[in-house]
C-alpha cells in the first residue's frame, strides 16, 4: 500500500499534537465531556429551565434578530432612551432591565427565537435562574478543559452552546401574542 493509499484509509496518520504532557483524546472524548457537564448541571441546565419553567407560563414569542459571533459580543446598555441590548454592532431596545437579562442569555447562544414570559413580575427572576444557569455551565467548561489547549476548550463550549441552541429551538418560542383563557362572567338578560 502506497503512503497515500494508507493516509486516505487513516492508517499510519500521525496522531494530533496537544500541549506537552497531555495525551491525544478520541474524537468523541469532546462530546462525552459534555454530556458530563449536562448530568453535573441537572435542574440548572439551561434548556431543563427554559421548558420546566417558562414554557409553561403564558409567554409571547420573541424573534431576536441579532446575531452574535462571540457570546462577548452581547451588553446592555443603558441609554437616555432606555435598555438596549447591544449584540455585535446592532441594538435592540428593551422595555426594562429584566428583560434585557433575560433576552441577553439567549443572544449569547444565539437563540432566533425564544419564549417571554408575559408576567414582568416573574421575568426578573427567571433571569437570575437563566444567567446562574449559563455561568455555571462556563465555569465547568473550563473546570473540565483544565489542562488542556484553548482550542479544546474553546470546542467544547461551542459544543455546549450548539446542544443549548438546538434545545431551545426545538422546545419552541410559544405563540406571538399570549392566550387569555378566562372566560368573562355575562350578565343576564334584563326583562322588560
Amino acid at each position: 500500500m502506497t503512503a497515500a493509499a494508507k493516509k486516505k484509509n487513516g492508517e499510519g496518520a500521525a496522531s494530533p499534537a496537544g500541549p506537552p504532557g497531555s495525551q491525544p483524546r478520541p474524537p468523541g472524548a469532546l462530546a462525552r465531556t459534555a454530556e458530563e457537564i449536562k448530568e453535573q448541571l441537572g435542574e440548572a441546565w439551561l434548556p431543563g429551565i427554559y421548558r420546566e419553567r417558562i414554557l409553561p407560563m403564558r409567554t409571547r414569542s420573541h424573534h431576536l434578530s441579532l446575531y452574535a459571533k462571540r457570546p462577548a459580543d452581547v451588553e446592555i446598555q443603558h441609554t437616555l432612551l432606555g435598555v438596549e441590548l447591544k449584540v455585535g454592532r446592532r441594538r435592540m431596545s428593551c422595555p426594562d432591565l429584566a428583560t434585557a437579562r433575560y433576552l441577553a442569555v439567549f443572544a449569547r447562544a444565539n437563540c432566533p427565537d425564544v419564549a417571554v414570559p408575559y408576567d414582568i413580575s416573574r421575568i426578573s427572576g427567571l433571569a437570575d435562574e437563566l444567567e446562574s444557569a449559563w455561568h455555571r455551565m462556563l465555569l465547568l467548561v473550563e473546570h473540565a478543559a483544565e489542562g488542556r489547549s484553548a482550542a479544546t476548550r474553546s470546542r467544547l463550549r461551542n459544543l455546549l452552546i450548539e446542544e443549548v441552541r438546538r434545545e431551545v429551538g426545538e422546545a419552541g418560542a410559544g405563540t406571538a401574542r399570549p392566550q387569555f383563557n378566562q372566560e368573562t362572567r355575562q350578565r343576564p338578560a334584563r326583562s322588560k
